[in-house]
């Protein structure tokens, strides 16, 4: 069998062999023309093949029965060809995360928290410096909170 060839073209070319034989002189019994068959066939059919020898009795096997059989088995392996094909296509790769790698993802920090906390602590080194020592830092509403108490001292 050849490369790419179809059971069917198969058949056709061994009949026509067998036929060319025969004019010849050359008679053949049909298990001897299911062994040749089934010799001819590559490797890939071998698990066939094997299944065929145990199952059936050979010399009694006609060959309409193992042509049907193997063309079974040829288009099964295109099915199979072609659904590993399709396959092939429509695998895309996603990346799934489960709800504890997310948590995971919202702790990583961010340009943002990277930025705040260098400011942070540059401001920390800052106020240790010696201009701040002894100093109370007040916010706001603590200085309007003087003034307005220092105010009213004045007018007593």
């Amino acid at each position: 069998m050849k490369e790419n060839e179809t059971i069917v073209e198969m058949i056709t070319r061994f009949t026509d062999i067998v036929n060319g034989l025969e004019a010849l002189g050359n008679t053949y019994k049909e298990s001897e023309k299911v062994m040749k068959i089934l010799r001819l066939l590559p490797s890939k059919w071998h698990t066939k093949v094997t299944a065929i020898q145990e199952a059936k009795d050979l010399t009694k096997l006609p060959m309409k029965e193992l042509i049907g059989s193997l063309m079974t088995c040829q288009i099964n392996l295109a099915k199979k060809l072609q659904e590993g094909e399709d396959k092939k296509k429509k695998n895309i790769a996603l990346k799934a995360t489960t709800k504890e790698e997310e948590d995971v993802e919202e702790e990583k920090p961010s340009e943002e928290d990277d930025d705040l906390s260098l400011i942070t602590r540059k401001l920390n080194k800052y106020m240790r410096g010696e201009r701040f020592r002894g100093r109370k830092f007040t916010s706001r509403r603590d200085l309007s909170k003087k003034e307005s108490s220092s105010h009213g001292d004045k007018d007593k």
